[in-house]
């Protein structure tokens, strides 16, 4: 499909439409042929649903009728994005944030049954992997549907190292991207998200429409499920900037954890959840790290921030990073349990405000550094299938360091400096 096969009508303003069943915002750049693929994915959808598709870039098209979809395709109206409010001028991450909320605010405007966000561009888009994605909310009643990528060794490894096998020991649910970005979430959902719920006791919460919505939906019973998506197309990691990203991501992660304590401290075990799909491989290629160059900020880490980390984690755990940081390179590897001490520790210290926050997670940058190069090293040869068991031991590490987390958290007063 094509996208200038979709007959085009004048541009339509947000405002004038009145009702859609489904919203679907796209927040990644795409070319047409990657648009044509999104909107001939939506064929798969009943033709009786009102689809509002909101692109970036924006020529407004609003068909009227079905031919706009081949036959049997579903009421659509694309509009652009600007005119659901949405503001993407500032800083990527926040700018993403706001944009979320943007949608989940017009989804509950349009009084849409549910809502989908795509922000990532994947490796092998097939047609229907859209309205796959889609579907579950639809039909079978979940509330969140998060992306099952296949992961190549050396991408996405925030998510690998600490996101996922942390929300994973919170909250119980062995959700792979709890932090999407990809998500399609019911309308009960979204009223929580943006307090539209009279049942939902949110005015006083601090939400965050990424890190929030796995933790909401996991305590509030909801139905998760998460989608195998096939890779995703990562842009460039530049490792010796990353100390953004640790506050951008790791803060509202650990501001929830204070929200949701009552809940996360109850869970004493994991379940799965429904993974729906046919999983995909990931490609063969694998990026480069620079390993000696990633050491080399963990040594200086070490050697320059004692003072700092002194007043966040334990004696042991300061002299296992001395011990770590006389090592040669090749014989460099971080164990499980001392990585999991490491991420609790600074969410204790994030909690009790040990120290300005934002310096805090910016004090973290050599440790995730030392835990990559350690996992660089240590996959390097290793096939797909290996690196998910590898990640897996790292997971279980969490879960059963979890009781040291919940011993502290309860009683602060004896972690406090």
């Amino acid at each position: 499909m094509e996208v200038d096969s979709i007959p085009k009508t004048t541009a339509t303003k947000g405002e004038e439409l009145e009702h859609a069943d489904l919203v679907i915002a796209i927040l990644t750049e795409l070319c047409p042929e990657e648009i044509a693929v999104v909107i001939g994915g939506l064929r798969g959808l009943s033709s009786s649903i009102r689809i509002v598709v909101a692109l970036k870039d924006g020529t407004a098209l609003l068909p009227q009728n079905n031919s706009a979809n081949g036959e049997g395709g579903s009421n659509l109206a694309i509009i652009p994005w600007t005119a659901l409010g949405l503001d993407m001028s500032g800083p990527p991450l926040p700018s993403i944030s706001a944009g979320y909320q943007s949608i989940f605010a017009a989804s509950l405007k349009l009084e849409a049954q549910a809502c989908c966000v795509i922000a990532s561009n994947l490796e092998n888009e097939t047609p229907h992997w859209v309205s796959r994605f889609i579907q579950p909310v639809l039909e079978p009643g979940f509330d969140l549907v998060a992306p099952h990528f296949a992961r190549n060794k050396l991408e996405g490894l925030l998510n690998s190292a600490i996101v996922s096998p942390l929300c994973r020991s919170l909250y119980g649910s062995r959700i792979q991207n709890p932090m999407g970005p990809d998500l399609a979430i019911s309308r009960r959902l979204f009223q929580h998200i943006v307090g539209a719920d009279p049942n939902a006791r949110l005015k006083n919460r601090r939400i965050h429409p990424l890190a929030s919505l796995a933790p909401i939906a996991v305590c509030g019973n909801l139905k998760v499920c998460q989608v195998h998506l096939g890779a995703r197309r990562y842009p460039p990691a530049d490792w010796m900037n990353v100390s953004s990203l640790l506050v951008e991501v790791l803060g509202p992660l650990f501001l929830d954890m204070e929200t949701n304590a009552a809940c996360w401290q109850r869970v004493r075990r994991t379940v799965p959840v429904a993974d729906l799909g046919e999983p995909v491989p990931p490609s063969a290629t694998v990026g480069a790290i620079d390993v000696d160059r990633l050491l080399n900020s963990f040594q200086l880490g070490v050697r320059d921030l004692q003072e700092i980390w002194g007043m966040v984690l334990p004696p042991a755990s300061l002299f296992e990073l001395r011990k770590l940081a006389r090592l040669r390179s090749e014989q460099f590897q971080m164990p499980d349990d001392l990585w999991v001490r490491l991420v609790y520790d600074f969410a204790l210290a994030h909690h009790l405000r040990t120290i300005n926050r934002d310096h805090l997670l910016r004090s973290m940058t050599p440790l995730y550094l030392g835990w990559v190069a350690s996992h660089a090293r240590e996959v390097a040869n290793a096939d797909a299938g290996s690196v998910e068991k590898r990640l897996g031991r790292l997971a279980i590490a969490f879960e059963t360091g979890k009781s040291y987390l919940v011993s502290q958290w309860r009683w602060p007063d004896r972690f406090n400096p």
